[in-house]
Formats: structure tokens, sequence, C-alpha cells
């Protein structure tokens, strides 16, 4: 009895002495390791690493860059059913214990005494969130030891849901997805709300092993842990048996979703990214930012059909090049010769395809899926060789004439407009190339821009980045100058051959007009809307360069990429098209001088404004009280000469080199085409008061288009497409008629008032009519007295 009092307090007492120990340890450990470890309290201000994303004005995605797909959400947007699948899946006491499960650590000292091995249940929770956001990845007594303080501390400081949002919104869950939300975008393209019991639970899996438990990559493992995590639902109560029969009885509907674009934008894109970068440097790529562009997605949509269109277009009018590639088919099996298409891009939907075989006027191709289509004669008959860009082959009269089995082609899906029917037709990659930009008169806005056939085939951004020559499209601002110094649309200067003198006779320069014809004297409405050569030069030389080149600076155009002599009026100046299209803006909002902008604004990850334009905008009562937003803009020229030349312009469309643009039945277009020397460049500009928009066509390195290409048969086709869905539905936007503009009957081969038979009406500013009255009068009395002596 003695023995056994003794062994009783031995024990208690080397109890009592091991629990002193033990807490003197520990004391000892906190002591040792606290002063080194981080202030949790940095966890309220984390920053995740979230990519740009690029939104048009409407709010559809356009483009995102950054390593990191991470969207994060805060608890409250976690559906009840995941928080709960988390818990089975890796803690089911986190809302009990207090950062530490004693319980589940002791289990894991017992698994791991018993079987050698770690088999999971010590880490919480909230000790993960220690580890990933404080702690390396080294496995060792410290590092666990800190990671528990870390946790108590963690939880001394933050709620629970606050813990469980930065866990959520951290982890890494397979194929670049950072976060639940993510995960549920790449996985199932849905949101997290969206997805059902089975998804959820095989998204809560994925934490432990994202590799090896993805139902992507391994979806027989990933559907075993799945499975797992569901039953501890049942089991934990989570969910009834219905529930849990119904989601284990879900097959694997996982793949993987892209970033979702809505809209094709990348030129505009890569403006945006290049534009930040600049500014911020590589933090673009894990800040954050959401930029909302000033794109409207129905007009840029249009645009990039439009310009496709165009191009394809000019393509089929001057022939086909020949196949890409040859291989010889008996060599490759179908596998193979899938496999060889997989390595071709498809640019602008125009998609790289093997000819299998053919008949007299059909062929059968492989498509890059795989799909095999066949090719009709419609689809066919077109291709008549490319010799050069002014002459072709003898048109085809059997498939054989134009493409054989083995060669690789492009083809291109087109709508029969007759038979309203979707068809495959051959195609090709244009060398040609084109550029579309639109803009909002009142403040400059881009609303759609196109830089190109295809960004994959070319990043070469031709709206902002190519410097061409516009050509006739630069006329309206000479005839504006002229306007200004006095002159009127009646006024009337000869058409007729010039010679300007050069340093040589051989360097005399002798300009004619297209038609190669002259006409005498001509009204300036005339000579613009017919684009008369010959009386741009003459109207140039008597307004004088200098005040022309101070005209046009006005609107923004660089003196220094402009000639100092009579080739401006030609429009030899070297501009992009987003110059030109700036330049237009007087002309179709009453006078008024404005910039283009693309980006409308950028908020940071929390949603907070860091950036608004503050563009230029036309403001018709100067009483007007602005928003901060916005800067007035400052008239530059007179309303009345931009309404002048807004109704000449009219007539480019009605009678003059513009007349296709009549098949949109408006009357409220106005426009001027554009084509430079040997037809190297070709353009439409055209504009109401609610739109302007110029459409470019030209080689990079410029070359004729051909000997029938010009601004109205190669760019105008492209503007009208356009302009013909952009439209569609909306009222007559005409620029409103400015005070001061009076109607006078003239005779039109001298310009002069006049009111007998066969007189024209033409509009001109109230003083400049009162002149023209007088100097009519006084040619009339000169000519009488001529009479009488």
């Amino acid at each position: 009895m003695r023995a056994l009092k003794f062994l009783f307090q031995f024990v208690l007492s080397m109890a009592v002495l091991g629990m002193i120990i033990g807490t003197v340890s520990m004391v000892g450990l906190y002591l040792y390791f606290s002063p080194s470890l981080p202030d949790v309290e940095t966890l309220r201000e984390v920053q995740f690493q979230t990519p740009l994303r690029i939104l048009s004005k409407d709010h559809k995605l356009i483009a995102e860059f950054g390593e990191k797909r991470r969207t994060p959400i805060t608890f409250s947007q976690v559906p009840q059913k995941f928080v709960r699948a988390l818990q089975a899946a890796e803690d089911s006491r986190y809302f009990e214990h207090n950062g530490v499960d004693i319980q589940g650590l002791a289990r894991a000292v017992v698994q791991l005494a018993t079987t050698g091995k770690k088999q999971g249940g010590g880490s919480t929770i909230t000790m993960q969130v220690a580890k990933n956001f404080f702690l390396t990845r080294e496995k060792s007594f410290s590092r666990k030891f800190s990671e528990i303080l870390l946790a108590l501390k963690i939880e001394n400081s933050l709620s629970k849901q606050e813990i469980f949002e930065l866990y959520i919104n951290k982890i890494y869950l397979g194929h670049r997805s950072y976060g639940i939300q993510a995960a549920a975008y790449v996985y199932y393209g849905q949101d997290i709300n969206e997805i059902n019991l089975a998804q959820l639970a095989m998204i809560a899996g994925l934490p432990k092993a994202p590799s090896a438990f993805n139902p992507i990559t391994n979806p027989v493992r990933a559907i075993e842990r799945r499975n797992w995590i569901i039953g501890r639902m049942l089991s934990l109560t989570y969910i009834d048996q219905n529930e849990h029969d119904i989601a284990i009885a879900q097959p694997v509907t996982a793949f993987y979703h892209s970033a979702d674009v809505e809209l094709y934008a990348p030129y505009v894109a890569e403006m945006v990214r290049k534009t930040l970068y600049q500014q911020h440097g590589d933090t673009i790529y894990t800040n954050g930012y959401t930029i909302i562009t000033t794109l409207d997605s129905k007009m840029q949509t249009s645009a990039n059909k439009a310009i496709k269109n165009g191009l394809l277009n000019y393509v089929k009018r001057h022939g086909y090049r020949g196949p890409e590639k040859h291989i010889q088919l008996a060599e490759f099996n179908l596998e193979q010769q899938r496999q060889f298409l997989k390595k071709e891009t498809t640019h602008a939907d125009v998609e790289p395809a093997l000819v299998l075989q053919t008949t007299t006027q059909e062929a059968t191709v492989l498509r890059k899926n795989g799909e095999i289509v066949s090719l009709p004669w419609k689809g066919l008959s077109w291709a008549r060789e490319f010799k050069n860009v002014n002459s072709m082959g003898p048109i085809p009269k059997t498939t054989a004439d134009i493409i054989v089995p083995g060669d690789l082609i492009r083809i291109n899906s087109e709508i029969d407009s007759k038979e309203k029917s979707q068809y495959w037709s051959l195609s090709q990659i244009p060398k040609v190339q084109g550029a579309m930009v639109a803009i909002a008169p009142n403040n400059g806005a881009i609303l759609a821009l196109v830089g190109g056939f295809s960004f994959s085939h070319n990043k070469f951004n031709r709206a902002t980045q190519a410097i061409r020559q516009p050509g006739s499209n630069l006329k309206p601002f000479i005839y504006g100058a002229a306007l200004e110094a006095g002159y009127t649309a009646a006024t009337t200067i000869n058409d007729a051959p010039i010679v300007l003198q050069g340093a040589t006779l051989e360097a005399n320069w002798r300009p004619e007009n297209s038609s190669r014809k002259f006409y005498g004297p001509t009204r300036l409405r005339v000579g613009l809307y017919k684009s008369r050569n010959l009386v741009s030069i003459r109207l140039l030389r008597a307004i004088g360069i200098d005040n022309a080149l101070d005209y046009l600076a006005k609107f923004g155009f660089d003196r220094k990429t402009l000639p100092q002599n009579l080739s401006l009026s030609l429009g030899a100046a070297d501009l992009t098209p987003l110059d030109l299209i700036r330049g237009y803006g007087p002309f179709a909002n009453g006078g008024y001088r404005i910039d283009t902008f693309f980006i409308e604004s950028i908020t940071d990850q929390a949603g907070n404004l860091v950036f608004r334009a503050q563009p230029r905008t036309v403001v018709s009562n100067p009483e007007q009280l602005l928003p901060d937003n916005m800067v007035a803009a400052p008239r530059i020229i007179d309303a009345r000469d931009g309404y002048v030349i807004y109704n000449i312009l009219q007539d480019v469309i009605k009678r003059g080199t513009a007349t296709k643009a009549r098949v949109l039945k408006r009357s409220d277009l106005a426009g001027k085409t554009g084509t430079t020397n040997l037809q190297r460049d070709a353009w439409f500009t055209g504009f109401n008061s609610n739109i302007i928009a110029t459409a470019w066509v030209g080689y990079d390195n410029p070359a004729p288009l051909g000997k029938r290409e010009f601004g109205g048969t190669a760019a105008l086709p492209i503007w009208i497409d356009f302009m013909k869905e952009t439209l569609a539905g909306k009222p007559e936007a005409p620029l409103k008629r400015p005070v001061g503009l009076v109607d006078v009957r003239i005779n039109p081969k001298t310009g002069l008032r006049s009111s007998g038979n066969g007189t024209v009406n033409e509009i001109i500013k109230a003083e400049d009519a009162r002149r023209l009255a007088a100097q009519t009068a006084e040619i009339n009395d000169s000519t009488t007295d001529d009479l009488f002596n």
C-alpha cells in the first residue's frame, strides 16, 4: 500500500513537473519566436495580385493582362454550400477553434506515431493563411511553431469571416487560377454562386493538391477527392442524403475556360496596355486595375467586320496568289493531317484548311477543328490567278485550275445574299492592309478602332502608327482656309493647265486632274466635291501657303509634318488615320477643337476611381456649367465656315466622288474621298453631327493598289459597311445651320448673283453675300457701259 502511495506521488510529481517544464518551454519558445513574427495587422491591407482588365464603355471584356487569374470576393459573396464543402475538406471545426485545432493536432500526432506518415488534419485554415502570407515552404519545427503562433495572433486580430476571405482569395487552384471565383470561371465558366454542389466540392478539393486532384488533367483522382468531400459533408450533416446522392451522381463537367473576351478589339487593348505600362511599369499586371475604354461594342464589331470584308473583297478583285503550302497526302494519315493544321494560325476567322480531294467544280477540305467540309463552285470561281495589281489570269473553269489535293489553303464562311445561306469560300490572308477609326465629334472619344486585318497576324497598328499621305482627304482644310480668307463656295477658280517651275526642265511639275481633263472656271463647291486637283492648287497659291498652314495648325496638325509648298493642296502630308479624323472634328461639331482619347476611367482593385478622362467637350451654351471631368472645347473656326464645308461635302455623296454612299439612303452624311499618287493610298472620311469615321487602305510598304483602286472603290465600301450597321435605326443627325448664313441664287458658270433661268442656290455668309451682290452689280454696270461705248 505504501509502495502504491509512493508510486502515485511520484507520477503526480512527474506530471506536475512535466507541466511546469512544458509551460516554461512553451513560454520560452513564445518569447524566442514572438519578436521575429510579422505583424498580422498587415493582412487588413493585403493587395491580391489581380490582372489588368480592359472593358468597353458598355462593360464588355476586351482583354486581360497578367499571369494570375484572380477575382477577389467577400465572405458574403461565397455560397454557404462552398463554405461547408471547404470545411469538410480542410477544417471542419474552423468556426469553433481559436486558430489551432488541438484535437486535429493530437489526431495528426497519433497518426504520425502509429503509421509513420503524416495523413493531414493538423493544419487549420487559419494556419494555412499564416503559412501562405508570411512563411516559406520549409518543413521544420521552427517554421511549424511560428505557424501556430501566427495563427493564434491572426485569430486575435481578425474575424473568422475576414480570415476565410483571405484564404479563398489567395489559394492557387490550378490553370493560373488564384482564388475560388477565378477557379469557378476557369473550370466552369460561371460565377461561384452559379455552380452546383458537385462543382463546389470539386473546387474545395483543389487546395490540397491542385495538380493531383485537377478535374481537367486528372479527372479520375479529382472525382475521388470530390466524392470523399461530399461524403464528409453528409457525415457532418452539412447536406442531406438526397443532396449527397445527386452530387455523387454528377459527371466531371470541368474544362478550361480562357478569359471570356466579349469584344474583339486587340489594337485598342494594346494601346491601353502600352499607355499604362509607360506610367506604372510591371505593376499593371498585378494591381487589379479595371480600365473602361470609350469603345462602343456595337460599333467596334461593325468596324472589325467592315475592315475584314473590305480587304477580302479587294483580294477577290485582284486574284488568287495560290496555296500557302503543299504536302503529299499519301505520306500523312488523317491524324497527322490534323496535327499539321493545328500548327497554322487562324487570322480574322480566315482559317487554314487542307485540300483532301477535288471534283470538277467542288473541293473537299479538312478544317483545323477536324471537320471535313465542301467548297462549292460559288466559293471557288472568283479565284483567277493573281499576276500583279493590274492583271489576272483567265477565268477558271474547274477546281483543278485553282487548287489540288495536298494544298494548304485558307477558307472563310460567307453568306449567299440570295439564298440567305452560309457556305465555305476559298480565301487568303490579304497582303494589302487597312485601318478604321470612328470618334464622337463632341469630345473626340474613340468609338471604334481597327489597326489592321488581324492583330494575331501583324500587331502594327495602322490607325495610330501608319504615317501616310491623305491625298484629297486633306482638301477640305484648304477650302476651309479659303472661306476664312473671304472666299465663298461660289467663288470661281480657273481649272486650267499649270506648270510649276523646278530646278530643271525635267523637274517641272505639271499636275493634272484624275480625269486628265480641264474644266475652265469652276466654283469652289464643284472643285471640292469633284475633287479637282488644279482648282485646289490654284486656290492654295491664291490664299498663301503660310495662311493654309496656320489654318491647319488650329485643327491640331503638326506644321512640321506638312509640306511647305503647293503639294499641300493635294494632300502630300504625313499623317496617321487618327491624326486625320481628329482634324475633321470641327467640321462635324460646329467649329470646336477636340482631341481623341480612348480611356474613359480607371478603377483599382477595391473599385476606387483613380482616373477619369477630362476631354475637351463641345458646349453649345457658353454659360453652361460643366462637370468636373469636362473642359470646354475652344472654338477655332467660324461655325458658318464649318457648316459650308459640311454642306459641300454632302454633295460629295450626292453627286461627287462618293455617290456609292447613297445606298445608305440618308441625307445627313457628308464626306471626302482621298487617293494618292499611283493609287498608293485610298481613303474615305465621312460624318454627321454624331459620328466621324475614316477608312484607309494601302500596303505597309507603299505600293500601287491598282489602276482601278481609288478612295471611292477601296476605302468607301468599308465606310459604307460600317455606317450601315452603326446608323441602322438611328434618326438623321445633320449639323445645325448657324445664324448668319443666307441662300443666294447664282449663275453656276460665273458664281455671280443672278435671277434669271438656270440659276442654282448657294449658301454664303451674310457679309459675303452683300459683297457678292456689290461685285455682281459692278460687273453688270461695267458690261452695260461696254455696250453703250
